[in-house]
């Protein structure tokens, strides 16, 4: 391929990123733009000039401030909105599959397991597929999409976002979570009241914990790679 693939990376470990530089030096077809360690910081990267494609890990912090994991169901949302010509590979662990079905229902082009060597050690050639508008999944994941036989989840991706903004802003008030979703106080007080139907609790920490355990929105996990 001799087009220019222009490539950012928005994950919060140095370690990491640097392996993914390592692994993706010798295809210079392959242009590594910019790296984030925060997720505050992908929009001004993605602005700066066109980006082809995007590798995105899910438990990334807000900024070095605010340590609580960036709401991945409302910024694939944001993404696809206002870049709809990126393409997005997810490397994560996560290997939920309520998890892993919200993701590759939300448009994104690929997901690869953290440890899954084998596709780590081809990520050139799997960047080259999806620029030309391919998809690729690790083996695992393809496996616990269309053979699992756990429980689909029954909220909506809108209903994924608000929760995944309630996660991210525990402490705000749902007036805030409103602005920040974009939304009117009263649609997020109803989104909740739908959540809590469903999750059958009675309240956002007791959604929050229960859509974690289910895989349904990311936990955060200290001093661990995400």
């Amino acid at each position: 391929m001799a087009e220019t693939i222009n490539l950012a990376i928005l994950e919060d470990h140095q370690a990491t990123i640097d392996g993914y530089i390592h692994r993706l030096s010798d295809y210079t077809n392959i242009n590594i733009v910019g790296t984030c360690l925060f997720s505050e910081c992908l929009k001004t990267l993605l602005n700066k000039q066109p980006i082809d494609m995007l590798i995105l890990d899910i438990n990334v912090p807000i900024s070095k401030e605010n340590r609580n994991i960036q709401p991945i169901h409302q910024l694939l949302s944001e993404l696809k909105s206002s870049y709809p010509n990126l393409s997005i590979l997810v490397i994560s662990m996560h290997s939920q599959r309520a998890m892993i079905k919200s993701i590759l229902e939300s448009g994104t082009s690929g997901y690869i397991l953290k440890d899954d060597y084998d596709s780590i050690r081809n990520l050139g050639k799997i960047i080259e597929t999806l620029a030309e508008g391919g998809s690729y999944m690790s083996n695992r994941v393809r496996d616990i999409f269309f053979n699992g036989h756990a429980a689909d989840f029954t909220l909506t991706p809108r209903e994924l976002e608000v929760l995944s903004v309630c996660a991210a802003y525990p402490d705000e008030s749902t007036a805030v979570l409103a602005e920040r979703l974009d939304i009117a106080n009263p649609t997020v007080r109803n989104f909740l009241h739908k959540i809590y139907l469903k999750l059958q609790v009675h309240g956002r920490a007791a959604a929050i914990l229960k859509a974690q355990e289910m895989g349904l929105i990311p936990s955060i996990t200290p001093n661990q790679d995400s």
